[in-house]
């Protein structure tokens, strides 16, 4: 028996041979026109791809040695209540926390009660700035050998709210104590920010190699690179399924050729969250497919822990049974989709490749042009970031608006019968709080917020 693969029976074909096939079935319609569409990133996506297709140092990609964990997200405000929600989520099959704390009062030893943090890694969303409550977590006994990520990002909170926790210098400062301490696992740089207000793929991938590059920066600059050993990136997948997978495997690239740049070895870990962009007031069942594809583009681009979003996050509070759903989406994932079987499921894949690579390149192009322009900070504060993400979102909305980028129930097929004015718990909308900042504030907005208030207004 010859030991000849069954590929080895076929002859390879090129992909102008490929072209020349597909343009003599399309007997005469234009085949650019006709097959080939563009990307809000500039990419030129064709109906086919073959390996001469594969761009850039895709096969740089650092390959991806993790399985990734099912995430629980948990609000804080009272820390014995948040205790128990966090034994009964890991009980239902959650593997990891995220521990959304408000204030300084919430006590550290009643929410970590008789949680294995050995075992379950644990998130924190502080929305504060404090070293001494960083530092109560340390000194636990649980700390020793848990996995704990304190997601400071102080950069992040300047983008989000227009103005630093305390000021440019005591931040940084105080930045610079948790690393010098003993707190592992510290730093973070908030992603999901540019995605939710608008920002297109290479937006989102330049905004997040130059926010980064600003810790970087310092960090060298005051003696303190040696003691980064580990940096979160905090991800908000897209409905382009196949473009988010990519991105995913873009970061990681990008990420690991800005570290060698400063002389460090050190891999990114990668929370990730469905996108609010697309999420709906209107047919919100629909809701429930966007965040299971979305969660599918990040577990296959390659994230750590997978945080899903409820259906009804948008107006409703927190309830029972739209958490279990949420949970139950990725558990089917793991464990019937068997989604955890393989590592770097993507590689090879020619399309896939393709875009990681066209991805990788222009958002590198735009974290050139970013330094060259002063970096992140300074662009945070001419304004230029801002009004950046804006013409992208604008454009996004035109999109929408046009029914070119369709949102099922809402924008097309709509139900006239389904009513929401009178199942509000939560206000669906933006915000608007006038005050005193220092920057014009990154915005996270839903698409479909305009025709939203419209229909609710008419019912």
């Amino acid at each position: 028996m010859k030991n000849d693969t069954l590929f080895n029976e076929f002859p390879e074909i090129s992909a102008k041979a490929w072209k020349q096939n597909i343009q003599f079935q399309l007997k005469g319609a234009d085949y650019n026109k006709t097959l080939v569409w563009e990307s809000p990133e500039g990419i030129k996506v064709k109906p086919f791809y073959h390996s001469d297709d594969i761009v850039g140092s895709t096969g740089n990609v650092p390959a991806i040695n993790h399985s990734w964990a099912i995430g629980q997200t948990i609000y804080a405000g009272h820390e014995e209540q948040a205790n128990e929600n966090a034994k009964k989520e890991l009980g239902r099959g959650a593997e990891a926390i995220l521990f959304t704390v408000p204030t300084e009062k919430i006590s550290v030893k009643t929410l970590f009660k008789n949680l294995d943090t050995k075992k379950t890694p644990l998130y924190f969303d502080f929305q504060f700035l404090s070293a001494d409550y960083i530092g109560s977590i340390v000194a636990l006994p649980q700390y020793n050998g848990g996995k704990m990520f304190m997601n400071v990002d102080i950069i992040g909170n300047l983008a989000r709210s227009g103005n630093w926790y305390f000021n440019l210098k005591r931040d940084h400062e105080i930045l610079n104590g948790l690393l010098r301490g003993s707190c592992e696992n510290v730093l973070s740089v908030d992603v999901s920010l540019y995605e939710n207000a608008g920002a297109n793929i290479t937006q989102q991938l330049g905004y997040a190699m130059s926010h980064a590059n600003e810790y970087l920066n310092h960090l060298s600059e005051n003696g303190l690179l040696g003691q980064l050993k580990n940096i979160t990136f905090k991800c908000a997948t897209g409905g382009n399924y196949f473009f988010e997978i990519a991105k995913f495997r873009a970061l990681r690239l990008l990420w690991k050729t800005l570290a060698e740049e400063y002389g460090l070895d050190i891999e990114c870990h990668i929370m990730a969250f469905p996108s609010k962009r697309n999420k709906t007031l209107y047919d919100y069942n629909t809701n429930m497919l966007r965040t299971t594809t979305e969660c599918m583009s990040a577990v296959l681009g390659g994230a750590n822990t997978i945080f899903n979003q409820p259906y009804d996050a948008i107006y409703h509070k927190d309830n029972e049974f739209s958490k279990r759903i949420s949970l139950n989406q990725l558990l089917l994932l793991k464990e019937e989709g068997y989604f955890d079987k393989v590592y770097n499921v993507a590689d090879g894949a020619y399309y896939i490749e393709n875009l990681t690579g066209q991805l990788a390149e222009k958002g590198l192009e735009l974290f050139k042009s970013i330094e060259k322009g002063g970096g992140f900070l300074k662009q945070l504060k001419t304004h230029t970031i801002q009004q950046k993400i804006k013409e992208s979102a604008q454009k996004q909305q035109k999109r929408f608006d046009a029914e070119d980028e369709v949102l099922v129930g809402t924008n097309k097929y709509i139900n006239e019968s389904d009513k929401m004015k009178d199942d509000l718990e939560l206000y669906p909308f933006v915000k608007q709080k006038p005050r005193k900042t220092l920057i014009e504030p990154i915005v996270e907005r839903r698409l479909a917020e305009a025709i939203e208030q419209k229909r609710i207004g008419n019912e």
